[in-house]
């Protein structure tokens, strides 16, 4: 049994080497989108991102401290100018106010006594039935009658208004971006409890590197793009530029207003100001060949002749639309792949969708 192993192990390598090999698996050729790079009309300059805030926001506050009993908006809701948008509980005011109220109602009363009082003591006087030392003392208890009706009535006018600031109204027309309180909160007399925008002024607000405020300021015209409308160009001006730089990011605060916003234009949104724009002639890219790879930009190269992609770092300028000037990397002629690039790997190969020109 033990003479047979040999013989049988060498059946089974005769029988294996007489095998045909697996047929060579085809490789992968990936078919790929692609656009030649050429020179097109790109902008030179810097862009800075930034925020669009309204030119005018009021901050609001109660001017009596209290509990507040109603909140009648949401952060966005637009408001006209008058229209209620919180009130704090009235009751101690109404009460403070009824009471002001009586007291000079008892004051007028006194202060009227006192007027006629005095009129009849001056008519006595007249026929000589007292003396002037009585009637001057009584025209000095009219007197002091007035003044304190005159008090008493200031008073009740003052306690009128604090119950009428339990009511906190918009003081014109906007829309509201923030709110930090809610019903049953206690808040202070003068604590800022909301912020009203007004609306049909907005401005975008940047900060801006030391190096480039000389350029900033003389700007004569910087371009507002909006990231939800790119293919958009917006007139801005300048309007203000912090005396001081910050101290943790040592830039300036820069706010640009925007000449003839349009319905596109909403607070809150992202832009992008470009400072020393001029159009010249440059390479561009479509934005969908980028992609990126430790944070450094790289596009995907083709070799029209090996029908190989290699990936290549390049140095991206300003966005324009769908469009990203290339300040180096690439020459004008070369072909890059435009879709697909999170797809594809260094030296694979692949075949244009629209095969180059000769």
């Amino acid at each position: 049994m033990t003479a047979l192993r040999p013989l049988t192990v060498l059946l089974f390598l005769l029988t294996a080497c007489g095998r045909d090999a697996p047929p060579a698996l085809p490789e992968d050729i990936r078919p790929v989108r692609a656009e030649q790079v050429g020179l097109d009309t790109v902008q030179h300059g810097t862009r800075y991102a930034g925020e669009v805030r309204a030119r005018y926001e009021t901050n609001l506050a109660f001017r009596v401290t209290g509990r507040v009993d109603t909140r009648k908006v949401e952060v966005g809701t637009r408001v006209k100018a008058g229209q209620i948008i919180a009130t704090l509980d009235p009751q101690d005011y109404a009460l403070a106010a009824r009471a002001a109220q009586a007291r000079l109602t008892a004051a007028e009363a006194e202060d009227r006594l006192a007027r006629q009082d005095l009129q009849r003591f001056i008519e006595l006087r007249a026929q000589n039935f007292i003396s002037q030392a009585e009637l001057d003392r009584r025209r000095t208890n009219a007197e002091a009658a007035s003044a304190q009706a005159r008090q008493l009535h200031a008073e009740a006018a003052r306690q009128a208004n604090q119950q009428a600031y339990t009511r906190l109204t918009a003081p014109h027309a906007g829309v509201m971006t923030a709110i930090s309180f809610e019903a049953g909160q206690v808040v202070q007399a003068g604590q800022t409890v909301a912020k009203l925008a007004r609306t049909g002024e907005f401005e975008v607000q940047i900060d801006v590197p030391e190096n480039a405020l000389d350029s900033l300021r003389a700007a004569r015209s910087p371009d507002i793009r909006l990231w939800s409308v790119p293919d958009r160009v917006y007139a801005g001006r300048l309007r203000e530029v912090s005396p001081m730089a910050d101290a943790a990011s040592r830039t300036y605060r820069a706010r640009i207003s925007l000449q003839h916003p349009d319905a596109a234009v909403q607070l809150g949104m992202t832009a992008t100001v470009g400072i020393g724009n001029e159009s010249a002639p440059g390479l561009s890219v479509a934005q969908s060949a980028l992609f990126r790879v430790n944070g450094q930009p790289q596009v995907w190269v083709v070799d029209p002749q090996a029908g190989k992609v290699a990936a290549r770092s390049v140095r991206v300028g300003d966005l324009n639309g769908s469009r990203a000037a290339i300040v180096s990397g690439l020459t004008a002629g070369e072909w890059v792949v435009t879709a697909g690039v999170h797809k594809l790997a260094s030296g694979q190969r692949v075949r244009l969708v629209t095969p180059p020109r000769p």
